[in-house]
């Protein structure tokens, strides 16, 4: 799903680790580069993300059914129209509608009817809470968690197939904390005022929806408590975000044998039986320490607590696919997270949802409509002088020795680019999509998903897969795979736009594959070599030198106000910070390149009174101009590992010596930094 309304795994751009709908409108023209977003008045070498965004602040507002407002959300509205009118023709049905057209056209068909979806009322997930309900014993329970692992949430921890870290080219099993509802650990165990009122926030919530599924006012008090009790043990025994991060952390591969003495209750070889797993012998188990502690709390808990558990996380999960009560329910909840003031129109939501169930069928049609061979072509060029760049910049470093720069050369050299589209598309042809089946469509979507995510353990690597769908708003970098993905929803203004200079696709675009080429080295992108693998191929002392600059990058940005008294966490948004300082100087440095080999001259002139650096940094700070609610604001300080678009844009040009050059800045101001950072 998209960034900004729902928020998936490592995200904009990402290196790979929500509370959770008329007539079709004519395609808005992309939100391209104008020199109307300028505010002039504004010194840029004192506040130059006030200086490029400043105009388009005074005018942007937030939309209601929004927590942010920026250049991605522009963007994401252009390409839901799109993706829109192709839902609506396809659900139109007709002669000649395909299989491909028929699964996304009746997948939005009984999405968007709403009357047959209130009509219903509760009834569609009945059998689902019939079934946890039956339950009789413990190790009963952990046989339909495994069911409800397969065609719902993931209540208690996660299961999932993933690159062995030290043979990425094997996929095994993974087992993994999880369980939670809201939006990290720091939710249940902090306990300063906004957490404390998040909380009461959250036993409304729960209390309103089993009330909905016919338990009495009394009861579904009593569940909200025991709910919030489970989770909160969960939350404790969860390794927090930031040691997340490091890989090494979540490096624990060991035999079945041992995974299942780690804790009795959870009868696991069940378990694996029942969501119908290989007969794998090896996996890794992300975080022990989980499973130790959370050993004792399904011992602790009664049968009757954990299966209330259960039947909330189905509840919660199928709450949006609902009539509108549990629909109203679930939108205050995450209203009360992010400030959003209005839910979405239905028609938006539908299209997410096509795009997150059935998102290679829909991405076919839309690569059809927006994306061609050009532009693939286009983008291969681009991302070809940047990885010359960086080549240049990594030949060029003083802190690094020959032996480690050469093993940096081999893992860049190494880097696959996948633009645009895969090339070969998921078969859905298994998966039965129904138009008056909302729910069951949604149950049946996310079970074929599981079982082919199940399928790969003990497989071979497919390296052709993608983790994104075409038309996604993001980018990233995937270290087990070391791989750059660019989807095609994102080449297109103000990211990329075929009719602006370089200096401008520089930096947009070109800052973007700079990113997420400068993933494969920082802090835990440079953990994993050239295959993939989890290995360090540094010398003891570069490694020192290393973690020293990133060490400068951490404590710059943890002095950055993200709202209110609430800084942002250095070490939490390192690698995203650091992407994005080294991605910005390879652009420019490509950029600089382009203009040297011009024979014409044409390229290193000025654009409306702007040199190509100037406008470089000026396509740079339009791709960050945003708006956010505070509520918004204070929920991604402890959730996201970016930065907001301010100190994606001020952070970076501070370090910059390119940018005072450009700018002609001086020493003491704001955007020259006494000390400046600099890794890549």
């Amino acid at each position: 799903m998209r960034l900004f309304r729902f928020m998936p795994v490592m995200l904009i751009f990402c290196s790979l680790a929500t509370v959770g709908f008329a007539q079709s409108t004519p395609a808005k023209p992309g939100p391209g580069f104008s020199l109307d977003n300028i505010d002039k008045t504004v010194d840029p070498c004192v506040d130059f993300y006030e200086y490029a965004c400043g105009n388009w602040m005074k005018k942007a507002e937030i939309p209601a059914d929004r927590a942010i407002w920026a250049s991605f959300s522009e963007l994401d509205e252009r390409n839901l129209d799109i993706e829109r009118g192709i839902l609506e023709k396809a659900a139109a049905g007709g002669s000649g509608r395909d299989a491909i057209d028929q699964k996304i056209g009746d997948l939005y068909s009984s999405c968007m009817d709403e009357k047959a979806v209130n009509a219903k009322g509760i009834a569609p997930l009945k059998p689902e809470l019939d079934r946890i309900a039956a339950v009789k014993d413990k190790g009963a329970l952990i046989d339909e968690i495994a069911h409800v692992h397969l065609v719902g949430p993931s209540p208690l921890f996660n299961f999932y197939s993933a690159s062995d870290l030290h043979n990425a080219d094997t996929v095994i099993a993974y087992i993994d904390q999880g369980g939670l509802s809201l939006p990290d650990r720091d939710y249940y165990i902090k306990d300063d005022t906004r957490m404390v009122d998040m909380r009461k926030h959250y036993v409304d919530y729960v209390t309103e929806m089993f009330t909905l599924a016919g338990q009495s006012a009394g009861q579904a008090a009593d569940s909200a408590k025991a709910v919030l009790r489970i989770e909160t043990a969960l939350a404790q025994a969860s390794m927090d975000r930031t040691m997340r991060r490091d890989p090494k952390n979540r490096d624990h591969k060991m035999s079945r044998d041992e995974a299942v003495t780690l804790g009795s209750n959870f009868y696991f070889n069940r378990y694996f039986a029942g969501i119908g797993a290989p007969n794998f012998t090896q996996l890794n188990v992300a975080n022990p320490e989980f499973f130790k502690q959370v050993n004792g709390v399904i011992e602790s808990e009664s049968l009757e607590s954990l299966k209330t558990y259960v039947t909330w996380q189905v509840l919660r999960a199928a709450g949006p696919w609902l009539s509108q009560p549990f629909v109203d329910a679930n939108f205050k909840m995450r209203q009360a997270l992010t400030g959003q003031k209005q839910i979405e129109a239905r028609w938006k939501r539908c299209v997410d949802l096509t795009d997150g169930s059935l998102g290679e069928a829909l991405g076919q049609r839309y690569v059809d409509l927006t994306f061609g061979a050009d532009g693939k072509k286009r983008m291969l060029k681009m991302v070809d002088a940047l990885e010359k760049s960086l080549a240049e910049d990594i030949h060029d470093l003083s802190w690094m020795t020959h032996d480690t720069k050469k093993q940096a050369k081999t893992k860049l050299d190494a880097i696959r680019n996948k633009i645009g589209y895969p090339d070969v598309y998921r078969d859905y042809s298994s998966v039965a999509v129904k138009p008056d089946d909302l729910l069951g469509n949604v149950q049946r979507t996310t079970e074929f998903e599981s079982r082919r995510q199940i399928a790969k353990i003990d497989k071979p690597l497919d390296r052709k897969e993608w983790g994104m769908t075409p038309p996604t708003v993001n980018a990233y970098y995937n270290g087990s795979r070391n791989e750059i993905v660019f989807p095609a929803g994102i080449l297109q203004p103000p990211f990329f736009d075929k009719t602006m200079d370089d200096g401008v696709n520089f930096g947009g675009i070109g800052l973007v594959i700079g990113h997420e080429l400068t993933h494969g080295f920082d802090d835990q992108g440079r953990k994993f070599d050239p295959a993939g693998n989890l290995r360090d191929w540094w010398t003891e002392q570069d490694g020192k030198e290393f973690e020293k600059r990133v060490s400068c990058v951490a404590d710059e940005y943890s002095n950055f106000v993200a709202v209110d008294d609430l800084k942002l966490n250095g070490r939490l948004t390192l690698g995203e910070n650091t992407a994005d300082n080294g991605g910005a100087r390879i652009a420019l440095m490509a950029l600089e390149h382009m203009i040297a080999d011009d024979k014409s001259g044409k390229e290193g002139q000025k654009i409306d009174g702007y040199t190509p650096e100037q406008r470089f940094f000026l396509g740079f700070g339009r791709v960050w101009c945003e708006k956010r609610r505070p509520e918004y604001s204070r929920m991604q300080v402890t959730t996201n590992p970016h930065s907001p678009g301010k100190y994606r844009v001020n952070g970076v040009v501070q370090n910059m010596p390119e940018f005072q050059k450009a700018w002609g800045c001086k020493a003491g101001q704001p955007m020259v930094a006494e000390n400046a950072c600099h890794v890549w």
